[in-house]
């Protein structure tokens, strides 16, 4: 078999290891949510988009009339779902060429995966004839993340990397100074113990997510054993889960969590730590940047302003250890609506749509992370994000998903690894690594069975 066809057989080998995984997760997770998805009734004009349901999903939803107003007969049609459910739903209907959705919300993860295997219109097409979209505003790592032979395939919503959010009035009392020098970056002992001195009866000292999916305790679990010197596969593609790096920095992360973690960790994720963090529950949080959109909202959480401080993602060895995580909009190749998909897209994630945000709902809720204009074009966002904007924008452009761990690794991405495979292999580990939080079993366990887990699917990438 010569070259060519070797990379063939692995590219369909890919595709249908992807699609198998699509139908595991809509096994495991999928099974309500799909009522009224189809486009059965649709007019010409409408335009079906499926969306994760979190608040910035939600204000979009809000201001969509405006949109509708500026281009009469269009209707738009709104399909939200949960994070996991979204993923399992808009992956299974991509992969199988479905035409029920005309806008689809994924990742930097699926983006350039789904672009070379076809899947996804070219959308740098549609904004280099779409006058004043500048496509060129859009920060640069995260427009790299989302293009496949240099065009884009998907642009972003919003960006995101991760850091420390902390209360700064709870530092205060407990006499803990924190280094303020620009060039701080924390170290994640230095964070556990912070985390130990604030916890109480009645308050967590951090809240880490501990909730399954490999888009919720991975997240910032990898960016833990990135820094610590581990990674998922070395450049042979041997598994690696089980490695004494790995096995360091998950009973680290375990550890945390039991000496000084939320109750019920195993079962919490992103909104379950925003929820704590906002209502004084918990003195840390170590999560994505664009938390600001809702904990810097004077609406949400009047009595936090002010009070809320900002550092880098802990280090151990490894700088530089946020991730690098966009929500963006892409449109199927299959899409029965392309045009009006590209208008509604074009709109959401355009300069003006930030600065309606900001006119009509509050400049805090405004989309972080997407384009650079945002941060130099804006002067009420600028001048309300002053403790955080800076740092969100420089965690976004550091992030090093080319380089993502210590030593060399034969993947991308920070917080995932960027194969088709880990949306299953990911879920799986995540189950295992939720059981340990939860005491259901050891560390140790838990990393041997993912250890197994990962040896199939880089046995497949050690085949000629």
């Amino acid at each position: 078999m010569n070259k060519e066809m070797r990379f063939k057989v692995k590219a369909q080998r890919r595709a249908l290891h992807r699609l198998a995984a699509c139908i595991s997760a809509v096994a495991l997770t999928f099974v309500a949510g799909c009522s009224g998805a189809g486009s059965l009734g649709a007019s010409d004009n409408e335009v079906t988009i499926a969306l994760v349901s979190n608040s910035q999903m939600t204000d979009a939803q809000e201001l969509s009339s405006r949109f509708e107003a500026e281009n009469p007969g269009t209707k738009l049609k709104f399909i939200t779902l949960s994070e996991n459910q979204a993923r399992a739903k808009i992956t299974m209907s991509t992969a199988m060429g479905g035409s029920e959705f005309d806008v689809v919300m994924i990742s930097n993860f699926e983006t350039p995966q789904w672009a070379r295997d076809g899947w996804l219109l070219n959308l740098s097409d549609y904004a280099r004839e779409t006058p004043g979209y500048d496509e060129g505003d859009f920060i640069s790592s995260l427009r790299d993340s989302l293009s496949y032979e240099g065009n884009m395939y998907a642009v972003p919503f919003y960006g995101e990397s991760s850091f420390l959010m902390y209360r700064k009035d709870l530092f205060e009392q407990a006499g803990i100074q924190v280094n303020q020098s620009a060039d701080y970056q924390p170290t994640w002992q230095e964070v556990r113990e912070w985390a130990r001195q604030l916890k109480t009866d009645d308050r967590a000292g951090i809240c880490l997510r501990g909730k399954p999916g490999w888009g919720e305790v991975l997240a910032p679990l990898d960016t833990v054993i990135n820094t610590f010197g581990g990674r998922w596969f070395d450049e042979n593609w041997n598994a690696q889960l089980n490695s004494p790096e790995v096995k360091e920095a998950v009973n680290f992360y375990v550890d945390t969590l039991r000496e000084s973690g939320e109750l019920g960790a195993a079962s919490t994720g992103f909104q379950e730590c925003a929820n704590l963090f906002g209502q004084g529950q918990t003195a840390m949080w170590y999560d994505a940047t664009s938390a600001v959109s809702v904990l810097e909202d004077p609406n949400s959480y009047p009595e936090l302003q002010g009070k809320i401080g900002y550092l880098p993602a802990p280090i151990v060895e490894k700088p530089n250890s946020g991730w690098l995580y966009t929500w963006a909009l892409g449109i199927p190749k299959a899409a029965k609506n392309p045009d009006g998909a590209w208008k509604f897209i074009s709109w959401m994630t355009s300069k003006d749509y930030m600065k309606l945000v900001g006119e009509e709902l509050g400049w805090a809720r405004v989309p972080p992370g997407s384009r650079t204009s945002t941060y130099t074009e804006l002067p009420e966002y600028e001048a309300i994000s002053q403790s955080y904007g800076p740092l969100t924008l420089r965690s976004i452009e550091g992030a090093t998903p080319n380089q993502p761990t210590v030593d060399p690794v034969p993947y991308t991405g920070v917080q995932f690894v960027g194969i088709p495979e880990f949306q299953d292999l990911g879920t799986r580990v995540s189950q295992q690594i939720s059981a340990a939080i939860a005491g259901q079993k050891s560390v140790d366990d838990a990393l041997e069975q993912a250890q197994v887990y990962a040896e199939v699917v880089g046995k497949t990438y050690q085949e000629n």
